[in-house]
């Protein structure tokens, strides 16, 4: 209880200092007050410290250290946390309370933990670590939405807040999706602000845009929240929505607008976005169309342990009902130009022993239900992720060419990866790299049919970016 033991003065120092079970951070020089990117959008009241020097010497995002080493070391559990591995290896499922056991753990235990995972792993996809070459597209940075951890979307162009407000246009997006194709890309992943001016027939638009100049390639696009907002726009229910996305291009969505599915953290993250039940019911209607699914969790900023099992065990729920998820993809809060860190109401992300933990325990629970663990480069760096290998994971996720939303929020790990930099982080484990496409099929390397006939530029909304006015209309 901050409000009774300590004074309003020192409630930010100890939860800047602080892990999600209320404890010091273990990550080495965490004691430290730490860095924010900037400090001129904080907000309303916020008053930023500003060090002259990163301070921890690892966080997600961060690409001045690498983390400390928990993987290998010596492996030693005891007490509740062997209790719980114990019975893992025995072929029970871990329950609420088993999880935030399994959350708790530290020192050797820890590692104790990742073999465990690590033994899943094999068990279930062997020794191959598999990539994806894809493209994100962030279409717009406007959003009607108020996130308070966003720090990619923009408000209108009077306004002025965090950088200048954009909108690509479908002509703009078809040149992006025949780039990627020409580089090798499979997939395409698009995401984007809720526009004030969209109405649900544009994410159809873009759909059947991408579909005219490359046809065969994987369009995973649209968090559930545009989805619901879409077909809410529309007055359609969230399966004939679907079906029209479908019949447009989709093939599959991603997990994120997750957030934690608790209510409990998403009143206080994202208040006025949808609800866990609205979206485990829009992942559910996605997959009774026939539209695969993954399932993030962003983690880090507020919630604790309990909330991270009921996501997990939700979602799980879900999975056993529709077999739609494809993967588990933690994705650890970035901080350093988040606005509710900033406004010193937020923890400076994971710490790398919850990051390692967060993929090693979702292994572990989603056991004969999800096969394919992903670690996130972009938000980990290569170093975490040679360890996170080690601990459950077997995927590198994507290339990720001109990847914003992270960077948007302090990222330093760079806009996209190759081939050779998977093979550089995959080497040292001795396992096998094979690039997959999204539905975890081998990619057999074939170039894309591409056409040249984009949006015609006589358009005359056709422009590379479309500055909007206080309303989010075109100006």
């Amino acid at each position: 209880d901050r409000d009774r033991w300590l004074d309003t003065d020192n409630h930010f120092p100890v939860l800047d200092r602080s892990d999600a079970e209320g404890l010091g951070r273990d990550d080495p020089g965490s004691q430290m007050p730490e860095k924010t990117m900037e400090n001129r959008d904080a907000g309303s009241g916020a008053d930023v410290l500003v060090a002259d020097e990163n301070s921890t010497q690892w966080y997600s995002g961060g690409a001045n250290h690498s983390p400390m080493t928990l993987i290998p070391s010596r492996s030693f559990a005891r007490g509740a946390v062997k209790e719980v591995l114990d019975g893992v290896l025995m072929g029970q499922e871990v329950g609420t309370e088993e999880i935030i056991t399994l959350f708790s753990a530290r020192g050797p235990e820890v590692p104790a933990v990742a073999e465990v995972a690590d033994q899943l792993r094999r068990d279930s996809v062997g020794e191959t670590i598999t990539w994806v070459h894809n493209r994100n597209i962030n279409y717009t940075n406007v959003c009607t939405f108020k996130c308070r951890f966003c720090g990619f979307s923009k408000g209108p162009l009077s306004l002025n807040l965090r950088g200048t407000p954009y909108m690509l246009t479908l002509g703009d997006i078809q040149e992006r999706v025949i780039e990627a194709a020409r580089l090798g890309a499979t997939e395409v992943t698009l995401q984007g602000g809720i526009h004030p001016s969209f109405d649900g027939d544009y994410y159809i638009d873009v759909c059947k845009a991408i579909q005219d100049v490359v046809p065969d390639m994987h369009l995973h696009g649209f968090t559930a929240l545009e989805v619901i907002e879409g077909a809410k726009r529309l007055g359609e229910s969230l399966v004939e929505y679907l079906l029209r996305l479908k019949a447009g291009g989709l093939k599959s969505l991603p997990g994120t607008a997750a957030e934690v599915l608790d209510d409990e953290v998403r009143d206080v993250l994202c208040p006025d976005k949808i609800s866990t039940d609205e979206w485990l019911e829009c992942h559910e209607a996605a997959h009774s169309v026939g539209l695969h699914s993954n399932i993030t969790i962003m983690f880090g900023s507020i919630e604790e342990p309990r909330h991270w099992a009921n996501h997990i065990v939700r979602t799980r729920s879900l999975q056993k009902q529709t077999g739609g998820f494809t993967e588990w993809i933690p994705l650890p809060f970035v901080h350093m130009a988040s606005p509710i860190y900033l406004q010193k109401q937020a923890r400076r992300g994971p710490t790398f022993r919850e990051t390692l933990l967060m993929h090693a325990v979702g292994r572990i629970a989603y056991r004969g239900l999800i096969d394919n663990v992903q670690v996130s480069w972009v938000k980990i760096g290569a170093e975490g992720a040679k360890q996170i290998l080690m601990a459950g994971a077997n995927d590198l996720g994507g290339t990720l060419m001109d990847e914003n939303i992270s960077r948007a929020a302090g990222a330093q790990h760079g806009q996209g990866l190759v081939e050779s930099d998977f093979r550089n982080i995959v080497e040292p484990l001795h396992r096998v790299l094979r690039q997959r496409t999204t539905s975890y099929r081998e990619a057999d390397g074939r170039p894309m049919v591409v056409s040249n006939t984009t949006m015609s530029a006589d358009n005359p909304t056709d422009k590379k970016l479309i500055p909007v006015n206080a309303l989010g209309d075109q100006i």
